[in-house]
């Protein structure tokens, strides 16, 4: 058994599970986004005019917010790694995914808006 909780390695699992859920978060939203963005340029496509709405942009801001959530959980990780090992680790709310909820929750705004004003 672990002399002290930082020691304990159960706790350094449950930090490389939370990136690893962090990691399949970004790559599911860059997936996303891609297809978000393809589904568009196909519609434009049958359509045959050159307007595509804001799909294309919608679609390519999900894959730059999954980049970014990548970026940020490798920082945040190896910021948590360095705490826990000095333990001086404190509970905290993350801030990264209430800022990719509100986030998300903002783009299916505007999609669900731009589904409704064009039918």
């Amino acid at each position: 058994m672990a002399d002290s909780p930082h020691d304990d390695p159960g706790i350094y699992l449950a930090a490389e599970r939370t990136f690893l859920a962090w990691i399949r978060t970004g790559l599911a939203m860059m997936g996303v986004g891609f297809a978000i963005a393809r589904f568009a340029l196909f519609l434009r496509q049958i359509r045959g005019d050159e307007w595509t709405g804001p799909s294309v942009y919608v679609g390519d801001a999900v894959v730059v917010l999954g980049v970014m959530v990548l970026v940020v959980s490798v920082g945040q990780h190896l910021q948590l790694i360095r705490q826990l090992r000095e333990g001086s680790w404190k509970p905290v709310v993350s801030r990264m995914a209430v800022v990719v909820a509100v986030l998300l929750a903002l783009i299916g705004t505007i999609m669900a808006v731009y589904l409704l004003v064009s039918r």
